[in-house]
């Protein structure tokens, strides 16, 4: 671990050393990068290092990896290997029971079983149902397990991942092969930080239909990950409580009309009753899916096939019931200089999460009938998460 020490040591004496705010930003940067360098090896199936005081875990995603990251994972860890799950699928994967208010479900993973498309069936409900017959058993998941997992959420995999302590010399290995490690604190981090800490990079105007008056302004985080944009009709900045509607991307129903959901709907009736209203904002971020992104979204899709709702299907996959993060919308009207709005939603969670980021939101009302194919989605956005679509 002397290596990884060493790095530790090195990034606290910069941020000791950082003076003014540039200092600051520059060390929030580079650990929002560390993250965002480990997502993206992640999801090309390439093992990374969680580091918690003493503790170093060696974590591959079950989704994506493959015969490469799997020798690699096996020359770095020092003791058993886990399959790290949410509660849900660990209950299937397990055929019992498991508690429901843990984090994360820890498996013992025989060498055996290291095998990716084994790994992607503990993994997935919705693939070729390959899993051992013989009992599977739990263990204690390790400090790091809610890191582990938040880190694949983030690279929007499934919240599955292999894990094994590493060995004693993994830091050595480690540099050889260019792996990096990552601090878990910095992990989990991540989300508040990153939406914190938007950047405004550019604005155009966007002439809309029915909007000709229209601006869009990116935003982006430190990291120069994901991008956020604003779609401002009229001069929204300069009306006291604005029409508003904090939307997350559909790609499914935005753009192709899909008759499954209402976001289509939603989104051009949003931008509509700001054109009527002569001013409005309309956040659009990427948070597809309700946070679980697109290929995750088109697996729930699968499992309502099969019978679930929406709320069950996305537990079922071992994603939580809405993964979104508001703050991301507060920081936006923020800089935007918008501090009270009227929002256009039915879902009163919602409102209270943009009041709890500071943003004075009152709720207008914003539905649209079924339309025969979306009203079990309909009905269960209001009996299971409560929207007011009276």
């Amino acid at each position: 671990m002397d290596v990884l020490n060493a790095m530790n040591q090195t990034m606290l004496r910069s941020d000791t050393a950082a003076d003014g705010h540039a200092g600051k930003a520059d060390a929030l940067a580079l650990r929002l990068r560390a993250v965002h360098r480990a997502v993206s090896d992640l999801k090309r199936g390439v093992p990374v290092m969680l580091l918690s005081g003493d503790e170093s875990l060696v974590v591959v995603p079950a989704e994506t990896v493959g015969a490469a990251g799997l020798a690699e994972f096996a020359e770095l860890l020092g003791g058993g290997a886990m399959l790290l799950l949410a509660p849900v699928r660990a209950a299937a994967v397990l055929r019992r029971p498991v508690e429901p208010n843990q984090a994360a479900i820890a498996v013992h993973v025989r060498p055996r079983l290291f095998h990716p498309d084994v790994l992607r069936s503990l993994a997935d409900p919705t693939a070729e149902d390959i899993l051992p017959d013989e009992p599977l058993l739990t263990a204690t998941p390790p400090e790091s397990a809610p890191a582990a997992l938040a880190l694949m959420k983030l690279a929007r995999l499934l919240p599955a991942a292999l894990v094994a302590p590493a060995r004693a010399d993994a830091a050595q290995r480690a540099e050889t092969r260019h792996i990096l490690a990552v601090p878990a604190a910095d992990v989990l981090d991540y989300p508040a930080a990153a939406a914190t800490n938007l950047v405004r990079v550019a604005e155009a105007a966007v002439p809309l239909e029915g909007a000709p008056d229209a601006r869009v302004v990116a935003f982006r985080a430190p990291d120069m990950g994901i991008e956020h944009l604003a779609i401002l009709v009229g001069r929204p900045e300069n009306t006291t409580a604005p029409l508003a509607r904090v939307h997350s991307e559909c790609f499914t129903g935005d753009l192709l009309g899909s008759l499954r959901c209402d976001c289509g709907s939603q989104l051009r009736g949003a931008i509509a009753r700001m054109a009527e209203d002569g001013a409005g904002v309309l956040l659009y971020l990427a948070q597809e899916g309700r946070g679980i992104g697109l290929v995750n979204k088109l697996r729930a899709y699968v499992m309502q096939d099969r019978g679930l709702d929406t709320l069950d299907a996305n537990r079922a996959l071992g994603w939580g019931a809405d993964e979104r993060n508001f703050l991301i919308a507060a920081t936006m009207l923020h800089q935007l200089g918008i501090g009270g709005i009227r929002l256009l939603t039915n879902n009163p969670d919602k409102v209270a999460a943009m009041a709890a980021c500071g943003v004075d939101a009152v709720r207008e009302a914003h539905a649209f009938a079924p339309n025969g194919v979306n009203d079990t989605y309909l009905a269960t956005k209001a009996k299971r998460f409560g929207h007011l679509l009276g």
